[in-house]
């Protein structure tokens, strides 16, 4: 008979996907630790096939365009921060596939939109980011940074996309369809993605930042106006990555 460690090993190591068959293979045993394993990974099962559910209707905006091989997210992070850039995050995905998890990026673990963003690398047809500094939107301001950001990101991407699904705005001086959904990154899959993409890279910039200068607590607040940030501002003053046009209340 098998041990019940043994059989908790085989369930942990089971993907999400193979775990009926796992199960299957020890229903029959009646001792009570081996049941309360089962229906652990019963639950685990259930919510992997809520999961699938879900990222299917998050697929709902992307079937509307049959004709578009190539659909672009669009999204970006960082328009509220006193200091460090505005990320813009462009991805295509393909039309199959199959990356779980995929949500505003809000709404997720660090751990988890760090291996989410590790999947989309690996998955996405294609995948850039655009960055604008913060003396640029000091210069044009964060809603015209925040375009430049999106231009900058869409052309990168190979290949060209053909239709842009955007987190609520429409890109000016784009020559490519647009349309805007509302809270996009929690409705499109390709937009959550985009979301999820710029959210780490600008928090890895942050995290580098913050070994520059760290009496702002960069690695903590990612540069948004938290008490401990404007504390700081006021006793040591802007630093080269500040955004001038944010903090003139608090220096």
């Amino acid at each position: 008979m098998t041990g019940i460690s043994e059989i908790k090993e085989k369930l942990a190591g089971a993907c999400d996907r193979d775990l009926p068959e796992v199960i299957s293979l020890f229903s029959d045993d009646e001792r009570a630790g081996v049941q309360k394993l089962l229906d652990a990974a019963r639950k685990r099962h259930d919510k992997y096939l809520q999961e699938l559910e879900r990222i299917e209707r998050l697929k709902e905006y992307e079937r509307q365009y049959p004709e578009y091989e190539f659909i672009c997210g669009i999204d970006e992070v960082g328009r509220g921060p006193f200091a460090g850039p505005v990320v813009a995050g462009a991805v295509i995905l393909p039309r199959d596939t199959d990356i779980l998890y995929i949500n505003d990026s809000k709404k997720l673990s660090e751990k988890v939109r760090d291996r989410l963003y590790d999947e989309i690398s690996e998955k996405a047809v294609s995948c850039a980011v655009g960055i604008v500094d913060a003396a640029r939107i000091d210069e044009i301001n964060i809603l015209q940074a925040t375009y430049e950001a999106m231009r900058q990101a869409i052309s990168k991407l190979d290949p060209k996309p053909q239709l842009l699904l955007n987190d609520a705005v429409t890109i000016p001086g784009v020559g490519i369809r647009q349309v805007p959904i509302i809270k996009g990154d929690a409705k499109s899959i390709s937009i959550g993605a985009a979301s999820i993409y710029a959210k780490v890279t600008r928090d890895r910039m942050m995290l580098e930042y913050d070994k520059q200068y760290p009496q702002y607590g960069f690695a903590r607040n990612v540069g948004y106006g938290t008490a401990e940030h404007i504390e700081a501002l006021k006793k040591y003053g802007p630093c080269p990555i500040h955004r001038r046009s944010f903090i003139h209340a608090y220096i």
